[in-house]
């Protein structure tokens, strides 16, 4: 079965809009205690389907090897817009706080514009350390934007959601140094 070469780069550049509507929403749902669950279960549906793209390209990208520097230079970035628009929302709804945040964003940012600097120079892809960072990422945040209060009641979600949150901000910590590392050594061994 052959597949079309850009589409994995067309599902990569989807999820960027998809974090601007999820983002809207997200604020539009409001915090559990606000009467509009159903968009927030909505936003929360959206960011599950965003984020499991993430999955899709690149197992298309590797399966029919169609992996390109635009993919691996901008499946991060589309990932890291999600992400973020995830962590800032529940921040901005006093869901989590906002010192994760920061750590996790500075983290995040920080490595994607690293990445824009030297992509003239070579194209960094993700190492396996921030691949699962990325996904742990996407399960903390999918916890965390689903309405589960209602089945398990407020406190227990609301204990589970800070252990992923701070499994989540120690990831990011980890795969950050992981990956100065990485380019530390890229340099040296380049010279």
């Amino acid at each position: 079965m052959a597949i079309h070469p850009q589409l994995p780069n067309a599902i990569t550049v989807v999820r960027i809009p998809l974090a601007v509507v999820f983002f809207v929403l997200l604020l539009i749902g409001g915090s559990f205690g606000d009467p509009h669950l159903g968009v927030r279960l909505t936003a929360a549906l959206l960011f599950i389907l965003a984020i499991s793209t993430d999955w899709v390209d690149g197992y298309l990208a590797r399966r029919f090897e169609i992996v390109s520097d635009f993919g691996k230079l901008w499946d991060p970035i589309a990932d890291k817009l999600l992400t973020g628009a995830a962590f800032v929302g529940l921040a901005i709804l006093d869901e989590i706080p906002w010192w994760m945040v920061i750590v996790i964003l500075v983290r995040e940012w920080g490595i994607t514009v690293h990445r824009l600097v030297v992509r003239r120079e070579h194209v960094v892809a993700a190492a396996w350390m921030g691949k699962i960072k990325t996904a742990f990422q996407g399960v903390a945040l999918a916890w965390a934007l689903l309405p589960i209060h209602v089945v398990i009641g407020f406190v227990p979600w609301a204990i589970v959601t800070m252990v992923l949150m701070w499994i989540v901000v120690a990831l990011t910590i980890a795969s950050g140094i992981d990956y100065v590392i990485a380019q530390v050594r890229g340099a040296r061994s380049s010279r």
